[in-house]
């Protein structure tokens, strides 16, 4: 296995707790925790300063969701060996075509976080989840998401401009994602009946995945 370092980034506001039951043994890793957003500041800028906490060259970005749409925007500041995506989108026109008329109409502005921090039986609906020990994954992470860095982040995903992809991406997307539709979606490797939740739900899946991703393309 090659010796490259390989920088993980979590979804919307969660940490390195959605991928604890993917094992990473054998990898060397680093979980990328969020920093907190210049609440003016672009997604681009944003990711500029986050890029500073990657000090290998190189490297490998696993990005999921939110987390993918900031390793996209990392890719474009650094050489990266590999992007690998996990239920998130490459460019814009991967993202529902709500999201967008949101933005235009800034609708987003007058959704209270406490909404968006809630969690009810729509939540695990639309993160695809319906065991007991996910449900209550999902609510904590929800109750623990900083409100400050939600809306932010909800602002830059639904006014999010990129068309910029590079050769060397990977694009995992689970078949039933209802958060990002697989409708929208030109991934390079589908998992059935995986929702948004599936690093959770689908976690031995994208393990293997993931472990042959890696021995394909970074075994020199």
């Amino acid at each position: 296995m090659s010796d490259t370092h390989i920088y993980i980034l979590s979804g919307l506001g969660v940490d390195r707790r959605v991928f604890y039951k993917i094992n990473f043994k054998g990898l060397n890793v680093t979980y990328l925790d969020w920093i907190a957003p210049i609440p003016t500041e672009s997604i681009s800028c944003y990711a500029r300063r986050l890029s500073a906490k990657i000090t290998t060259e190189s490297p490998v970005l696993i990005g999921l969701s939110f987390g993918g749409m900031v390793a996209m925007e990392i890719a474009t500041i650094i050489d990266v060996k590999q992007v690998i995506l996990l239920a998130s989108a490459k460019e814009d026109n991967e993202l529902p075509k709500l999201y967008k008329l949101i933005g235009t109409l800034r609708l987003h502005k007058f959704i209270p976080t406490s909404v968006l921090k809630s969690h009810h039986i729509l939540s695990n609906y639309f993160f695809g989840i319906s065991l007991k020990e996910d449900k209550m994954m999902l609510k904590q992470i929800l109750q623990e998401t900083d409100a400050k860095f939600l809306s932010w982040a909800i602002s830059q995903i639904v006014n999010w401009k990129n068309k910029t992809i590079p050769n060397n991406l990977i694009h995992i997307h689970g078949s039933k994602d209802r958060i990002i539709p697989i409708r929208n979606v030109l991934p390079t490797f589908i998992i059935q009946r995986a929702g948004h939740f599936m690093t959770i739900t689908h976690a031995k899946e994208i393990e293997t995945l993931i472990q042959n991703i890696l021995l394909k393309y970074l075994k020199h």
